[in-house]
């Protein structure tokens, strides 16, 4: 797993559409998690009241 995470964004070259997979997958999984921890604070910043 560590692994992982130090290998995104560096360019390799691919050689199986399950290498191609498991790749795309583990980037998916990294915005999910980052789609789940925004989207709280921003639905609280849109709906938060004026104190006006």
């Amino acid at each position: 797993m560590i692994d992982f995470f130090l290998n995104v964004g560096q360019v390799e070259q691919i050689y199986t559409v399950v290498d191609f997979y498991t790749y795309i997958k583990g980037l998916e999984y990294l915005l999910c998690l980052l789609f789940f921890s925004i989207f709280p604070i921003f639905y609280r910043y849109i709906n938060n009241p004026d104190k006006d």
